[in-house]
C-alpha cells in the first residue's frame, strides 16, 4: 500500500509496518497497531515518507493483528566456524535474538551434504516443550524453512517472531531472508530488490568502497576486513557502537580515500575513527586523500586517526596542520572517539 486508502474492507485491529529492507523499523516508529479505520489511516500517513536508516518508506504492509499465546524464534543461519549452517530456535521470540540469554536458545547444525532430517526437526521441537499436538506443523514449518534457505542462496531465514495461537496454529508474523550477494547471478528474481539500497551505499558502491551500515553512531574507515572488524571489537570493549564503516580495501589511491572521507560526512555519525596500517595502502597516501578531502568537503565531524605502517611519518608530519585528532594506538584511538561521541 502506498497512500492509505483501501482499509474500508480490513478487519480490525491491524498492524501497519513500514516496507524498508533492513531492521530496527519499531524502535524506529516503522510499525503501528490499529484498532480503528481512523487509527490505521493516520498510522499509514505517519509511516509513509519517513526515513528508516537511510530508507524511506515508499510503501506499508497492513496485516490483521496475531492473537498470540506465545511467541516462538525461529531460523537458520550460516555458522562459519562450523562450516555448516545452524538452526537456532527459542521461546522468547519478538526481541533481538542477540539480548536472548544463551540457555534459552536451542541450537541444531546440519550436515549441508545431508540435509535437514525430519528427526532433527522433531529433536528441536521437544527440546522447546511445546505441546505435541502441533508437532507436525512444527516439524513441516521447519522443513519448508529448509527448503526456502537452499533454493535462495541464503545465508539468513528467520521467523521472529513465529507466533502461537490459542488454536494451535504456528503463524510466521515478521520475517527475514538474507541473500548471499555472490549468488544474485542465479537468483535473477531478487537481482531488482538488491538495487533497492540507500544513496550512501550506491555512491559507496559505484567507487569501489565497501559500505556497511550499523546501528552505532561512530563511523569507522579502516583497510581490510579484519582490521575493519577488530576496530568495532575495540570500540565495543570501550562501550562505543560502530556505525557506518567503509572498507578501503588494499588500495594506494588518494582519490579513493578522499570519497571515503566525503562519503562518511555524509553519513552524519557523532565521530569519525580512522584506522589504518600502512602496507599497500601507504599512510603519506591516506594524508594526501584525508587532505583533499578536508580542502573539498566541509567536514564539521570529528575525526580520530590512528595510521601506522608505511610512511607513517611523513603521514603525520601532513596531518599535523589539519584537525584531525592523531592517536598512536588502536587503544588509545578508539578511546578517543568513545570519549567525543559521548559528547567529551
Amino acid at each position: 500500500m502506498s497512500e492509505p486508502d483501501s482499509l474500508e474492507w480490513i478487519t480490525y485491529p491491524v498492524v501497519v509496518k513500514a516496507q524498508v529492507p533492513t531492521g530496527g523499523r519499531g524502535k524506529a516508529g516503522g510499525i503501528r497497531v490499529a484498532s480503528t479505520r481512523p487509527e490505521a489511516e493516520r498510522a499509514v500517513k505517519d509511516i509513509l515518507g519517513m526515513t528508516i536508516k537511510g530508507y524511506r518508506v515508499e510503501q506499508v504492509l497492513v496485516e490483521r493483528k496475531i492473537d498470540a499465546q506465545m511467541e516462538l524464534y525461529l531460523s537458520i543461519v550460516v555458522d562459519r566456524s562450523k562450516r555448516r549452517p545452524i538452526i537456532m530456535a527459542s521461546r522468547m521470540g519478538g526481541v533481538d535474538i542477540e539480548s536472548v540469554p544463551d540457555d534459552k536458545i536451542e541450537r541444531r547444525w546440519v550436515d549441508p551434504w545431508i540435509g535437514l532430517q525430519p528427526f532433527i526437526a522433531r529433536d528441536l521441537f521437544f527440546a522447546l516443550g511445546l505441546n505435541p499436538s502441533i508437532m507436525p506443523r512444527f516439524q513441516s514449518l521447519l522443513l519448508s524453512l529448509w527448503r526456502l534457505y537452499q533454493a535462495t542462496d541464503a545465508e539468513l531465514v528467520e521467523i521472529n517472531p513465529l507466533a502461537l495461537t490459542p488454536d494451535g496454529m504456528l503463524i510466521a508474523v515478521d520475517a527475514k531472508v538474507v541473500i548471499d550477494d555472490d549468488a544474485l547471478f542465479r537468483q535473477e528474481r531478487f537481482q531488482r530488490v538488491a538495487g533497492d539500497i540507500t544513496p550512501l551505499e550506491r555512491k559507496a558502491r559505484d567507487r569501489g568502497i565497501a559500505f556497511v551500515q550499523l546501528e552505532g553512531d561512530i563511523g569507522i574507515i579502516a583497510n581490510g576486513a579484519g582490521l575493519t572488524m577488530a576496530t568495532l571489537d575495540f570500540l565495543t570493549m570501550h562501550g562505543g557502537r560502530g556505525g557506518v564503516f567503509l572498507d578501503l580495501g588494499g588500495t594506494d589511491d588518494p582519490q579513493k580515500v578522499k570519497e571515503a572521507l566525503l562519503l562518511m560526512a555524509e553519513a552524519r555519525q557523532k565521530v569519525i575513527l580512522i584506522n589504518i596500517f600502512g602496507g599497500i595502502t601507504k599512510c603519506d597516501t591516506v594524508a594526501t586523500g584525508l587532505i583533499q578531502a578536508l580542502k573539498e568537503g566541509r567536514i564539521e565531524t570529528p575525526i580520530v586517526a590512528r595510521i601506522k605502517g608505511v610512511n607513517e611519518k611523513e603521514a603525520f608530519q601532513m596531518l599535523k596542520d589539519t584537525n584531525i585528532r592523531p592517536a598512536l594506538s588502536l587503544e588509545e584511538a578508539t578511546a578517543m572517539a568513545v570519549e567525543i561521541a559521548r559528547g567529551g
